[in-house]
């Protein structure tokens, strides 16, 4: 029978020991872990950095979309416009009325020059939140 992980280690007293440290490198990396190095990577504006994490937790949950949002902005804060549409899309997809994603797709899309598809994001993206000037200042820039 194999184990799915080792047996805790044993105390000197011979009771387990739930909380002995995990070992390092990227293999013992959670999720959760690698996505909130990126968003630290993010608050620090080190964007290219934050992709590396990020990209390594949409790869191991690709179904999450804050990782995806994470990585998205990651890719558009570098310049990386095309992938960040990808992220972006995917989030999209799953959450339709998503009005940040929508609105983040719109001007990753108007960075790669698809001026259409970028509209119809932007105005979804007003229309969702119509109080929100940096949507519609940049609908109207379209």
């Amino acid at each position: 029978m194999t184990l799915c992980c080792p047996p805790p280690p044993v105390k000197p007293d011979g009771a387990a020991s739930y909380t002995w440290p995990m070992p390092s490198g990227s293999a013992a990396d959670s999720t959760l872990t690698l996505y909130r190095r990126g968003i630290e990577l993010l608050e620090e504006e080190d964007f290219a950095e934050a992709a590396e994490p990020l990209e390594e937790a949409a790869r191991r949950a690709p179904e999450k979309t804050s990782v995806r949002e994470a990585l998205g902005r990651a890719y558009f804060r570098s310049g990386r416009f095309a992938a960040a549409a990808v992220e972006f899309k995917a989030v999209v997809e799953k959450h339709q009325v998503d009005d940040y994603a929508h609105f983040c797709l719109g001007r990753a899309l108007a960075k790669t020059g698809e001026v259409d598809r970028a509209r119809h994001h932007l105005a979804l993206a007003s229309n969702l939140r119509p109080d929100r000037r940096d949507y519609s200042f940049y609908r109207a820039m379209l």
